[in-house]
């Protein structure tokens, strides 16, 4: 029996969607997309979601929520960390203290939501995690920060809260089978895989919720161009 011939895929990919009409599963390829080209910039992003799990691993929930709140100044340093490099910005020291600062007031709550259910803690972040780029990027103050972080996620709340319960259900099913590989090549114990797992995967947490902060904001430009062209527009038909 001959062997079927299949045609040459020779064609060029299409081309990414601008940010402001860009889906959640373009936002998880694009954040995949940045982590394979920038991988040896990212991979240390991971070292805080290592960290915090080294140190809560077999701990009764309430325990591990109060490390995953003592650990908030690591995360936000890597969300920080994470907006300069999708940025393409350097942050300043100053800037990225104050944006480590506010971060770390925005995650204690979220740490404590994860009692409740997870889904309640990206729910939050998707209303106000955005400061952090907002602080490292934008530098304005904090009280204009707060608000411009929620102006950006009333951009498109739907996308943002998808986009972030995506990113963390995609890095829990990846960790998962990267934890059970470990754990059958080699005499790596559990607790090794996991940290292994979680230093290789997490960045993608982090590039995502960078990413979700230029989507955000070019979706907000967009509603703030068509609000301004239709009030134009309506002051043109009354005069």
């Amino acid at each position: 029996m001959a062997r079927p011939r299949y045609p040459k895929q020779d064609a060029p990919l299409p081309q990414p969607l601008p940010p402001e009409t860009r889906t959640v599963g373009q936002l998880v390829a694009e954040s995949i997309r940045f982590y394979g080209h920038r991988f040896w910039a990212v991979l240390p992003l991971g070292l805080a979601v290592a960290a915090i799990n080294q140190i809560s691993a077999g701990r009764s929930t309430l325990a591990q929520a109060l490390v995953l709140a003592a650990g908030a100044p690591l995360m936000a340093a890597a969300y920080v960390r994470a907006s300069a490099l999708v940025g393409g910005a350097r942050v300043a020291p100053r800037d990225a203290a104050r944006a480590i600062a506010v971060g770390v007031l925005v995650w204690v709550p979220a740490a404590f939501l994860t009692l409740v259910y997870v889904l309640p803690a990206i729910a939050w972040l998707a209303l106000v995690g955005l400061v952090v780029p907002v602080l490292a990027l934008e530098r304005p103050g904090v009280g204009a920060a707060l608000r411009r972080a929620v102006e950006l996620a009333r951009a498109d709340y739907v996308h943002a809260l998808a986009s972030l319960a995506t990113l963390v259900l995609l890095f829990g099913l990846v960790k998962l089978m990267l934890v059970l590989l470990l754990r059958d090549l080699g005499d790596s114990g559990e607790r090794v895989a996991l940290g292994l797992a979680d230093l290789v995967v997490s960045p993608l947490l982090f590039i995502g919720g960078a990413i979700l902060y230029v989507d955000q904001s070019a979706r907000s430009s967009r509603t703030s161009a068509r609000k301004r062209s239709a009030g134009g527009v309506n002051g043109t038909s009354r005069a």
